[in-house]
């Protein structure tokens, strides 16, 4: 009587075989100039019939590789995330390597305790959608358990390998788009920023695009919105309808998150886009233009993020990397519908 798949064990197809388990052993590790063809016909034969599989486990301690790589999201709930995930997994699948995935839902501690798991999983490096707030610790376990690199969300200072896109430079040539078109008022909304890379490069491009174009402090047209609060939105583009009440406005938004919660708002303070206010912003999520069909949006390649992450982290673990940190970004495009 065949035995449970999960209970066949590299004995058992020695067994059957006729074979040592030093010979089953080199013929799952294609070393098969160390047998007659007859010998491997045999073992194959018994290994379908039981249908084995080896431990990876037992690989992993033996080889020290284990073929995983860990990544960390810090809030899978974006649409953004699943799509950076999707390029992670397409280019380490090709490579042959499986992806372990943790969210930490924007929590530092969940963060440090997701990534020891991962680590305790023996995976051979991780890809980190990081929270802001564990320089040190990524920085520790770089330099002396795993390599790290940081996907979207990077560093001030250039200590892991770090991909991301020009958020800076995007946001700045697109309020410069706007006062090209004669928009003065323009506010900038968004999550609240926190240790957010991404949201603070924005932010910051934002407020030197309106001091060196328009030479205003824009501090006070900076809004920050609770998406959970439906309210929230709404309140803000009163507050600053009630500014420019008579002046042509626009509302950058800092991602698609944001840019949900201000077409809902204006809906919900039944204004209309463009008459009442311009709107444009991160992400194209495909939707906006829905909403109106002009409406220019900037489209981050988050997928390429994935990619390139995935790809720069596989060249460290393989020891083909420069040893210094290496720093990636992608340029992100604005969209500019017309009639």
């Amino acid at each position: 009587m065949k035995k449970e798949t999960n209970l066949i064990t590299i004995s058992d197809v020695a067994k059957a075989s006729g074979v040592s388990k030093t010979t089953v052993s080199r013929y799952l590790n294609g070393k098969f100039e160390y047998m007659s063809e007859d010998t491997g016909k045999r073992i194959q034969g018994v290994i379908e019939e039981y249908q084995y599989r080896p431990s990876n486990v037992a690989k992993t301690l033996k080889s020290n590789k284990s073929g995983l790589v860990g990544v960390i999201i810090a809030d899978i709930a974006s649409q953004s995330s699943s799509i950076l995930l999707k390029g992670i997994g397409d280019v380490c699948t090709s490579h042959g390597y499986q992806v372990l995935i943790s969210n930490v839902d924007n929590d530092p501690a969940k963060e440090r305790e997701y990534i020891h798991s991962l680590m305790d999983n023996r995976v051979e490096g991780i890809i980190v959608n990081t929270t802001g707030y564990n320089e040190d610790f990524l920085v520790n376990i770089n330099e002396t358990r795993v390599p790290i690199v940081l996907a979207d969300r990077t560093m001030d200072e250039l200590k892991i390998d770090s991909v991301t896109t020009n958020n800076h430079k995007m946001t700045f040539d697109t309020i410069k788009f706007l006062v090209e078109k004669g928009y003065e008022n323009i506010a900038f909304f968004t999550e609240n920023p926190i240790n957010n890379s991404v949201r603070l490069n924005r932010r910051q491009g934002y407020l030197d695009a309106m001091k060196e174009l328009l030479n205003i402090d824009a501090e006070k047209l900076i809004y920050t919105i609770n998406p959970a609060d439906k309210k929230s939105c709404a309140k803000a583009i009163e507050d600053f309808n009630s500014l420019y009440k008579n002046n042509m406005k626009a509302i950058f938004t800092v991602n698609g998150v944001i840019l949900l919660s201000v077409l809902k708002g204006i809906q919900q303070c039944n204004y209309k886009i463009p008459e009442d206010f311009y709107v444009c912003g991160y992400e194209d999520w495909g939707w906006a233009t829905l909403v109106y069909s002009q409406m220019p949006v900037i489209a981050q390649d988050t997928y390429k993020i994935g990619v390139e992450s995935a790809k720069m982290l596989i060249k460290r673990i393989n020891g083909k990397a420069d040893p210094k940190p290496r720093y990636k970004e992608l340029d992100d495009v604005l969209i500019i519908k017309s009639r």
